[in-house]
């Protein structure tokens, strides 16, 4: 029997304590400690152990523990005796962000004033007589849920101060999933709002503060390009693809092997094929830790990573991409790779406008990993599917996004494949009438649009079909193409899209559609593959803005 897994529990401390079981990962703060950066951001995908990390160090560097050797007792720190004069030794500053997630600025930038004066209140035994007062009149210095933006900014740094005089040393600073209410007000439609007010908190708090020891950021995403970290030109940034702390944060082969002897479970083959796959730097074969630590607990195989606040930016990403962001996913989501051009520092406002932005997202979020690992650094990188896990999570992800357009798009694909034209033609009506905008179907991209929707619709299809897109058949290059698995038992389908003209009608522009799909030949590498001509469904879709018909060959 191995030692209680304690489901959730984030802090080292209390696990320790315990007996409970971790993964001793306490190498990372003699990494840490001696690489000497005054600010360090480290980025990884959500529960990948930043916030344990975090309170691993707070439990060795804080006051707060002073004597408390015990918790390190046994664990590969402890063996190093030149680290155990630091244990207890500093004032730690452990904020987090992680639950800043308002729909609003004013509701966001209330919860983080809130924090920022709980750090005050935690630290209050520590500061003067005034500090301690928080059931006066007036707040101490001013910190409350209700400062201004100028109090607020300074907030940690007068902390820092203060705790310095107190206790003769600077102290450190841990900063938890900063990133999260950037990510909210990307999403929500205050970026610019929340750049304003967090850019001058987190410059007095890491750069122009000269009682701070160390600095120390976790998060998904780093935005630096965003000008929220425009004034720290002191940040050491190491991101996935950084070769600095690549084994600290997520768990190596070796561990989880060893966890599962621990632990009695015996199926390994089943975990690699789930929750391996991530690459930190030029380690592979690094696990997801939360889906481990779930799969040892229950010993089944099956999605434990929870939703990420990414989630809601990849949906959103999908919505605006184009036919070949669509395209790339169907790739992905079949197995295959691509290469895209990555940019680490994630733009928030080129995710609307970028098509390859996206990619950059989902490989700082866990969902891809890169395969490639040239020498050098380079601007396009090989992309996969990291995991059957991750895969799992995409293929919802992809279609929570169809599931937006208010009714059953499973009656579209049984429509296309009964050879009800009429069926589809009022699907597609009801959607592009309720949903869509003009700016979407205007008469230079309904083509593309429709094109790329079409794709998403079918993806349920996906293991059934083999969808193809704007590949050569006959004498051209058709749209669509659905080619079954099983020619027995399912139809082909040929789907040629078409916008109207000035001077055309809907219907007309549904027979050019036809009318292509034939004197092109569109039909026959559906033939080629085993299709009979008899049983290939072909469909002329048209478009005029947000008006729509679907004709039957």
């Amino acid at each position: 029997m191995g030692r209680t897994i304690s489901i959730g529990n984030q802090s080292f401390a209390d696990i320790s304590e315990h007996g409970d079981f971790m993964v001793d990962k306490t190498s990372f703060i003699r990494e840490w400690w001696d690489a000497r950066d005054q600010v360090t951001l480290i980025t990884r995908p959500r529960r990948f152990g930043k916030t344990f990390n975090l309170s691993m160090l707070e439990a060795f560097f804080s006051i707060k523990y002073a004597g408390r050797a015990d918790l390190f007792a046994g664990l590969n720190i402890w063996a190093d005796e030149e680290m155990h004069a630091l244990q207890g030794t500093f004032p730690v500053i452990f904020l987090s962000f992680a639950d800043i997630k308002e729909g609003t600025f004013e509701s966001a930038r209330a919860k983080t004033c809130r924090v920022l004066a709980d750090a005050f209140k935690a630290h209050a035994d520590e500061l003067d007589a005034q500090a301690r007062d928080w059931d006066g009149p007036e707040p101490p210095y001013g910190i409350s849920p209700t400062m201004d933006d100028a109090t607020a900014a300074s907030s940690i740094k007068l902390l820092c101060s203060l705790l310095e005089r107190k206790t003769g040393k600077r102290p450190i600073v841990l900063l938890d999933e900063y990133d999260t209410p950037m990510q909210e007000a990307w999403a929500g439609g205050f970026w610019d709002k929340a750049v304003g007010f967090m850019r001058p908190l987190l410059n007095s708090t890491f750069k122009t503060n000269p009682s701070l020891e160390r600095g120390l950021l976790t998060g998904i995403t780093h935005v630096s390009k965003e000008s929220i970290f425009s004034d720290l030109n002191n940040l050491r940034v190491v991101t996935t693809t950084t070769e600095a702390y690549e084994t600290s944060f997520g768990f190596t082969e070796d561990e989880v092997f060893a966890a599962m002897d621990e632990m009695g479970r015996t199926d390994k083959d089943g975990v690699k094929q789930w929750y391996d796959g991530f690459v930190f730097g030029r380690t592979p074969d690094i696990y997801n830790p939360w889906s481990v630590v779930n799969y040892l607990k229950e010993g089944a195989l099956k999605p434990y990573w929870a939703n990420t606040s990414a989630n809601g930016l990849v949906s959103s990403c999908i919505a605006q991409g184009d036919k070949t962001l669509k395209e790339d996913f169907r790739t992905l989501l079949d197995g295959g790779s691509i290469t895209r051009p990555i940019d680490e520092q994630v733009v928030f406002s080129q995710l609307a406008k970028s098509p390859d932005a996206v990619w950059s997202l989902l490989l700082a979020s866990g969902y891809l990993k890169c395969t490639d690992f040239e020498d050098g650094w380079h601007d396009y990188r090989t992309l996969t599917v990291t995991n059957l896990e991750t895969l799992r999570m995409l293929e919802r992800t992809v279609g929570s996004w169809f599931a937006q357009f208010q009714g059953p798009y499973g009656e579209f694909c049984r429509a296309m494949l009964e050879g009800d034209a009429e069926a589809m033609d009022a699907y597609l009506s009801d959607v592009a009438h309720e949903s869509f905008s003009h700016f979407d179907t205007g008469r230079r991209a309904a083509e593309c649009f429709y094109h790329g929707f079409v794709l998403g619709l079918v993806v349920d299809l996906r293991g059934r079909y083999l969808v193809q897109s704007n590949r050569e058949s006959g004498f051209g290059r058709f749209d669509v193409a659905l080619v079954p698995c099983r020619p027995a038992h399912d139809p082909g389908i040929i789907l040629e899209f078409k916008t109207c003209s000035k001077n055309q009608t809907l219907e007309e522009a549904g027979e050019d559609a036809l009318t292509q799909i034939a004197d092109r030949q569109y039909c026959a590498g559906l033939i080629a593959q085993g299709v009979p001509a008899e049983r290939i469904h072909t469909y002329g879709i048209a478009f005029q803005g947000k008006k729509t018909l679907v004709m039957k060959g």
